[in-house]
C-alpha cells in the first residue's frame, strides 16, 4: 500500500519524451534518413543509433557531416517538422505510460517533462494526452546544454520549486531510456530510473533498471525515493504485471 499522499518523500516525476512516453524515435530515424538521402549521402541504423537521446543541435551536427548541406537550424526544424507530422497522424504511446500518469496524477504527484525535443513536438506529444499531467516542459530549444549534461534536470527542479520550495533533488525520480538521457539525470543528483527502448543499457549502481513501466505503479516510484540512491539497483526486478501495449 502507497503511503498517504502527505507523508509520501515523492513529490515529482521527471519524465523524458522520446523513447519513454512515446515510440517516436522510429519517426525521428526516418525523418534523418529521408533528409541525408534527399542530399545525396547515406544513413545507416548505426549513425542513426549514435543520436539517440542526444540533443537536436549535436544531431544536426551530424547530419551535417552525413552530407546534409544545410544549416543547423534549418535541418532542426526540418526533422521537427517531419516528427510532428507523423505524431499528428498516430501518437506512439509506450507500454505503461499513460497509466503511470494517471496514478501519479491521482495520487496528486508533479510532473515535469524533461525532453531534448523542441517545443511543438512536446505540446503535440502533451496536447494528445487526455489530462494537463505535466506541470513543467523543458524542451531542448530553452537549454543552453543538453542531454548529457543535467542542466534540463536541473532546471526543471528549479521551476518546480517555485511554487514548492520545499521540494529537492531528493524528492524526484527521473524515467529515462537513453545513455545520453540517463547520464543527464544522473548527473542532476536526481533518482534515475532507465527503461531502455531502442538502445540497450548496462547495470549500474547509479540507477534502476526497468524493462517496462507497464505494471509500474508510485510506489515503485516512492520505494526509490526511500531507499536513496546508493540503493538503486536493488529495485532493477522485472515488474509485477507486465501489459502489452495499447499502441
Amino acid at each position: 500500500m502507497r503511503l498517504p499522499a502527505d507523508s509520501s518523500p515523492l513529490k515529482a516525476v521527471l519524465w523524458d519524451m522520446d523513447g519513454t512516453i512515446v515510440d517516436t524515435e522510429p519517426y525521428w530515424i526516418a525523418a534523418e534518413h529521408a533528409l541525408v538521402e534527399a542530399h545525396g549521402g547515406t544513413w545507416s541504423h548505426e549513425q542513426a543509433m549514435q543520436l539517440v537521446g542526444q540533443s537536436l543541435t549535436f544531431s544536426a551536427g551530424i547530419l551535417q557531416e552525413a552530407g546534409v548541406d544545410l544549416g543547423i537550424r534549418e535541418i532542426i526544424d526540418t526533422l521537427t517538422g517531419a516528427v510532428v507530422s507523423s505524431v499528428q497522424r498516430q501518437v506512439p504511446w509506450r507500454p505503461g505510460a499513460r497509466e503511470l500518469l494517471e496514478e501519479l496524477h491521482l495520487a496528486g504527484v508533479r510532473c515535469a517533462l524533461v525532453t531534448m525535443s523542441e517545443g511543438p513536438l512536446a505540446r503535440q506529444v502533451v496536447a494528445s494526452l487526455p489530462r494537463p499531467y505535466f506541470e513543467v516542459l523543458v524542451t531542448g530549444d530553452i537549454v543552453a546544454q543538453g542531454k548529457p549534461h543535467p542542466e534540463a534536470y536541473l532546471t526543471a527542479v528549479e521551476w518546480l520549486q517555485d511554487s514548492d520550495p520545499d521540494l529537492a533533488i531528493h524528492h524526484c525520480v527521473a524515467l529515462e531510456d537513453s545513455a545520453p538521457g540517463v547520464a543527464a539525470a544522473v548527473a542532476s543528483g536526481v533518482a534515475t530510473v532507465a527503461i531502455p527502448h531502442i538502445v540497450p543499457l548496462p547495470e549500474d549502481h547509479r540507477y534502476t533498471l526497468w524493462d517496462s513501466l507497464s505494471g509500474r505503479s508510485v510506489t515503485d516510484l516512492e520505494s526509490l525515493v526511500l531507499a536513496g540512491p546508493e540503493l538503486l539497483a536493488s529495485s532493477s526486478a522485472p515488474a509485477r504485471s507486465p501489459e502489452v501495449s495499447g499502441g
